[in-house]
């Protein structure tokens, strides 16, 4: 039984998903769900602490994603915010603030969440956490450049505060996933960590997922109902700005990876990092904008289930490639 309660989630991602959505939509707008974001952080740990679980220091410094962070580098300064420009550009012209949300998802990259997906849909985790840290690090120095170039107004970014999430939320789950690994070895061999432990790893992170995307969504319920006229052009926008990059990306990681390191590219790029975009909408640029970035909520994470499980179908990126030699 706490087994089948532990693991449900992650078993049944692409229905449990949509009724956190709309539960936090309807509770978000009847009651004050503030109080949850404190716990946000501590949430945000714990849920990416299980993956760290088996993780070894020396394959944060192994010399094996050069083709995985070349590629990750190239799609976060060039391809993604392409193709955003092309979307906000066919629907959003008229709407300056949604059209700048927009693009405020699409310069600020690596979500918290890539590594904990990452694990529960079978991907290279060690691979995640490499692009992760890249991409929270080389979004910290860009997004106010790529902002001030496309939407026109400067956005000051917190550097010293952006690398503070990043010890936070990824080097602190990683200590205590060392430790933990090596504390469980004294007590049982590989094997039977592997056997015994591992698979409910991925039931912790998805239990963290659903708080936080209830979390997210609750606190931006009002913001996104108060906005009906302009709705459907966001949702519009942001759909088309998703298919643009999952088809490219797939594309790409057909050719190039394997399907595991495929699926940590594609997670690595679709999840953007929404808490840090909706923060700079908010903050910078208006409501509008703010709630263009909370859309995004509806949207990603649902997007990313719904493919796991095309993917596990159809093999959509299947490929001849059964060794990992991109990264």
């Amino acid at each position: 039984m706490f087994r089948q309660i532990l693991t449900f989630p992650s078993s049944n991602l692409k229905y449990v998903l949509p009724f956190v959505i709309m539960a936090g939509l309807i509770a978000g707008y009847f009651i004050d769900t503030r109080p949850l974001k404190k716990f946000l952080l501590p949430v945000i740990i714990c849920a990416i602490y299980p993956s760290m679980i088996g993780f070894r220091l020396k394959d944060l410094t192994a010399p094996h994603e050069k083709k995985s962070l070349l590629c990750n580098l190239l799609f976060n300064l060039f391809i993604v915010p392409i193709a955003a420009y092309t979307a906000a550009s066919v629907f959003l012209q008229q709407n300056p603030e949604l059209f700048t949300g927009l693009i405020i998802i699409s310069v600020v990259p690596g979500g918290t969440m890539i590594i904990a997906f990452t694990m529960i849909f079978k991907g290279n985790v060690r691979a995640a956490i490499k692009l992760t840290t890249l991409s929270l690090i080389t979004g910290a120095f860009l997004a106010p450049i790529y902002l001030y170039v496309i939407v026109g107004k400067y956005v000051p970014v917190d550097i010293v505060n952006v690398f503070k999430n990043i010890a936070l939320v990824v080097f602190l789950p990683m200590i205590m996933g060392m430790f933990t690994y090596r504390a469980l070895l004294k007590r049982l061999t590989i094997n039977e960590f592997n056997a015994r432990i591992r698979p409910l790893l991925p039931g912790v992170s998805s239990w963290g997922l659903v708080y936080i995307i209830f979390t997210s969504i609750s606190l931006k319920s009002q913001m996104i109902i108060a906005y009906p006229g302009l709705l459907l052009k966001g949702l519009t926008s942001l759909m088309l700005f998703y298919v643009l990059i999952y088809v490219i990306i797939i594309l790409t990681a057909r050719k190039l990876f394997s399907e595991e390191d495929g699926i940590t590219f594609l997670l690595s790029l679709v999840l953007r990092n929404l808490a840090i975009s909706i923060g700079l909408a908010a903050t910078a640029f208006g409501p509008q904008a703010a709630m263009m970035v909370a859309l995004a909520f509806l949207i990603q994470q649902q997007a990313a289930v719904w493919f796991a499980s095309l993917n596990r179908k159809y093999g959509i990126l299947r490929t001849d490639k059964t060794t990992g030699n991109g990264l």
